[in-house]
């Protein structure tokens, strides 16, 4: 492998804030302020709109902080959200009571939970497919999990009525087009009904114990855990009940989806014999040492990090330090809650001096593992889940 590709592999050279774009349209002003606030060493993929990931090294936390959140637009952020006056319309063709509520009235109208859920971007680990898939070029940093406070949408569809022919949610938010059109809607994507009514489906007001920050969704958003990111919508204005696979902006094509069955990679797959992404693959990554270090040979190596498998739990974590030929088990911890990724660590010894890499081999319930090799070509690349590896030098 070259060393250009080896580099790509471990997680290497990507713009941070520091670095604008060059040759890329200035984002709004507001939005740029906002990311840059407490955020710096996120890396820049684009800056129209605003999509920044987070190295790998900075996801320690069991629960993400707020500013090591990763970024993910796909328009422009609203210019007003206060809270006070902001609106959410229950609507739609399945819905037997069409109501629309203030922030206050959720809050008062309905219990409240909190999650720690993990949230992470369909696109995530595209950087590695070839031929490039289009797209934002993410290598591992489009995932967080972070704790979700606000009312279960389960809970508000049912006060609003649930018709019999109800098989899907949608949502509507309130980022404006790249184009400035707005009358164009950026993205409005949904669920089927049995994922929206799980306990842990929230409409959220809160992030880690605070208002919601603009960049992720101020003042009210959707939290879907263990799906595409995307079905969590953003600046949240309604939600429809459809008797109907929603088919809003994004929906269809090739946005979100992969073939129903393997194809070649560069292949051609038409927009009939592409399937909706649900439930993300089994996934994990290591958030310590930082890839690059330099450490002792013939001593102790801690590590650590996190594991998810999408709505079902992580069964076993392994690593490894010689390419896969051998793994040993890591200690991994039960969920904080369903839909919150697991933190593992063990301790590594590296024999002799030279260059290692320490893979990291996550097992769901249901005995799928991750593999070694960038997994099934698609289109647009998404769901890539080859094991996370890092780089140490034993000196």
């Amino acid at each position: 492998m070259s060393k250009v590709n080896r580099r790509r592999l471990l997680g290497g050279g990507a713009a941070t804030l520091a670095a604008p774009l060059i040759g890329v349209a200035a984002p709004d002003p507001q939005t740029l302020q906002d990311l840059v606030a407490g955020k710096e060493q996120l890396r820049v993929l684009n800056d129209r709109p605003l999509n920044a990931e987070t190295p790998a090294h900075l996801l320690d936390d069991s629960t993400t902080p707020t500013a090591r959140m990763f970024v993910r637009n796909n328009g422009h952020p609203p210019q007003q959200t206060e809270a006070a006056s902001w609106r959410l319309e229950v609507a739609g063709e399945s819905c037997k009571s069409p109501t629309s509520f203030s922030i206050s009235e959720l809050k008062n109208t309905f219990k409240s939970y909190s999650y720690d859920i993990q949230l992470e971007c369909g696109g995530n680990g595209r950087a590695e497919f070839r031929p490039r898939a289009s797209g934002n070029q993410w290598t591992t940093g489009a995932i967080s999990c972070a704790r979700w406070t606000g009312v279960r949408l389960g809970d508000v569809l049912e006060h609003c009525g649930i018709a019999e022919d109800a098989r899907y949610i949608g949502y509507v938010g309130a980022d404006t087009h790249l184009s400035g059109d707005p009358d164009k809607i950026v993205i409005s994507r949904g669920a089927p009904l049995a994922k929206a009514m799980e306990a842990e489906s929230l409409i959220a007001y809160q992030l880690n114990g605070e208002p919601i920050p603009l960049l992720h969704g101020a003042p009210l958003r959707l939290v879907m855990g263990g799906w595409p990111a995307s079905v969590s919508g953003k600046w949240l204005t309604r939600i429809l009940l459809r008797d109907r696979v929603h088919d809003g902006a994004k929906m269809g094509g090739h946005s979100y989806r992969v073939p129903c069955t393997p194809v070649a990679p560069g292949s051609e797959v038409a927009d009939e014999d592409m399937c909706i992404i649900e439930s993300m693959p089994v996934k994990s990554l290591i958030t310590f040492p930082r890839s690059g270090l330099s450490v002792a040979a013939g001593e102790w190596v801690d590590l650590r990090g996190h594991a998810w498998a999408g709505d079902h739990k992580v069964s076993a974590l392994h690593v490894s330090a010689d390419y896969g030929a051998t793994w040993q088990p890591a200690e991994l911890a039960q969920p904080r809650n369903r839909l919150a990724w697991q933190d593992w660590h063990t301790r590594l010894q590296l024999s002799g001096p030279g260059y290692y890499e320490i893979w990291a081999r996550a097992t769901d319930e249901q005995g799928r593992s991750q593999p070694m090799l960038v997994p099934g070509w698609n289109p647009r690349g998404y769901l890539n889940n080859a094991c996370h590896r890092i780089a140490l030098h034993a000196v």
